[in-house]
């Protein structure tokens, strides 16, 4: 009797004991995965409860932004205020110096579930990815793919650098391009061009390189025996034109192609970019400059590690935390056919441009440039203009500087002597935010308007 229980005992216990080895990993498993997201949902739901504060349509609310009273408060709009930004300031002047691309802030807000990220208190904390590198290669093959998708640049064969932004990029190509020269290069970009080229190379200025002025000066040089490299912004900053190196002689000549508006938002794509060094950014693709991320394909293996050192003597690498959102809003931008952010984008340019043209043909003291319709590789059709600036300028002997006509109107422009041309010229930045677009239309409407009996744009449309 004994011997039959032990042996029911044992035969239960063992039957027991497999079962507790068969469902353990599943009871293990939930567990982890409970104990695993619970932070993960306590930090959505902070990150959730931040984005409901409501600011009126006219700011936001951060869960890094300032606290009142233990609680997160809103940051409002140029020209509201509040403490739910529900104030406006009626005689606020429209701000569009910057080119603070705030325009694509509704696509980020529609899409919150896609591009959120939840980041872990251990998240990415080497120096250096498993493969001792600074990049995410999920994060450059995800950038591959949307050059593929936008059509906008031949990227197999070359070599591909993260900086911090394209600022540090352009620096970094520099000094690659100049570092083994036997004497100084000489760096020009055609104006009108974007400032930074020369305050930056100014201010890296050294024995290899110094800021030598307006490209096309040298483009009919009889001198062939200087070391030249070139800043290309296509399209340019400030007035939208696509453009190629001007400058073909001197005993070593180096391109460097800014990229930054190349994408299908902001002009045609005509064919893709194909140059030995192309610089894009976050900023402009995506509308995150506040991530300061950007990128450059490099053809020349030298020059790629000559790059590669800069950044990593510069900063050992760029931020893990935003590598990590980068590839976050590039899955988003491929998710489906990856046409949404484009279309979406470039539809919203193309109207702001449609509105302010539509205020400055009323008027003949004002024009702005000319953007001809192109077929884009991207949309595979004719498209029309969405430049992400006006160039306007002053037509009236008087109006010298046109930033003052402006600025006595309410708007602030940038002027055209940081573009090293005359201050006939001011650039008004078409990529703030709605608020800030929306008073620029009124401010111009009251400006074209003041001097004649003609009819508002906004009681015509």
């Amino acid at each position: 009797m004994m011997r039959r229980f032990c042996c029911s005992f044992c035969f239960l216990a063992s039957l027991a004991l497999n079962l507790f080895f068969v469902i353990n990993p599943y009871y293990l498993s939930g567990w982890k995965k409970q104990k695993l997201s619970s932070w993960a949902e306590e930090a959505a739901a902070e990150a959730e409860a931040v984005a409901l504060i409501s600011c009126s349509g006219h700011g936001r609310a951060y869960l890094d932004g300032a606290v009142v009273d233990g609680k997160p408060v809103c940051e409002c709009n140029t020209c509201y205020g509040g403490p739910h930004c529900s104030l406006f300031s009626p005689d606020c002047a429209a701000d569009v110096n910057s080119g603070d691309p705030l325009f694509l802030e509704p696509f980020w807000m529609q899409h919150a579930a896609s591009s959120a990220v939840v980041i872990a208190g251990w998240h990415r904390m080497s120096y250096t990815f498993s493969d001792h590198s600074y990049i995410s290669r999920e994060l450059e093959n995800h950038i591959r793919r949307v050059h593929a998708v936008a059509r906008n640049a031949i990227t197999k064969g070359k070599h591909l650098i993260f900086g911090g932004g394209s600022t540090q990029l352009l620096a970094a190509a520099v000094y690659a391009l100049s570092i083994n020269l036997s004497s100084p290069a000489e760096v020009v970009a055609a104006v009108p061009c974007y400032p930074d080229y020369k305050t930056q190379t100014d201010f890296f200025e050294n024995m290899h390189f110094e800021y030598d002025g307006d490209a096309l000066l040298l483009k009919n040089s009889s001198d062939t025996t200087a070391n030249v490299i070139e800043f290309v912004t296509s399209p340019n900053n400030p007035d939208g034109n696509l453009r190629e190196a001007v400058v073909s002689q001197g005993v070593s000549v180096g391109a460097i192609y800014d990229h930054a508006y190349y994408w299908p938002h902001y002009t045609a794509i005509p064919a893709p970019a194909n140059e030995d060094v192309m610089i894009f950014t976050i900023s402009k693709l995506t509308g995150h400059a506040g991530t300061r991320l950007g990128w450059a394909f490099v053809k020349d293996e030298d020059v790629y590690q000559k790059m590669l050192s800069y950044i990593a003597e510069a900063e050992q690498g760029i931020s893990r935390e935003a590598q990590l959102r980068a590839l976050k809003l590039m899955k988003t931008i491929l998710n489906g056919d990856g046409m949404e952010l484009f279309e979406y984008a470039y539809k919203k340019m193309s109207d702001r441009w449609r509105k302010l043209s539509d205020i400055v043909s009323l008027s003949k003291r004002f024009s702005i440039q000319e953007v001809p319709s192109l077929f884009c590789n991207f949309f595979e059709k004719v498209r029309g203009p969405s430049p992400a600036y006006a160039w306007l300028k002053c037509e009236r002997n008087e109006d010298t500087n046109c930033t003052a006509v402006l600025r006595a109107a309410n708007i602030i422009g940038r002027a055209g002597s940081l573009f090293n041309v005359e201050d006939r010229y001011v650039r008004l930045s078409l990529l703030k935010s709605d608020d800030d677009f929306n008073l620029l239309l009124l401010r111009l409407d009251k400006l074209v308007t003041q001097d004649d009996d003609r009819k508002h744009y906004f009681k015509n449309s």
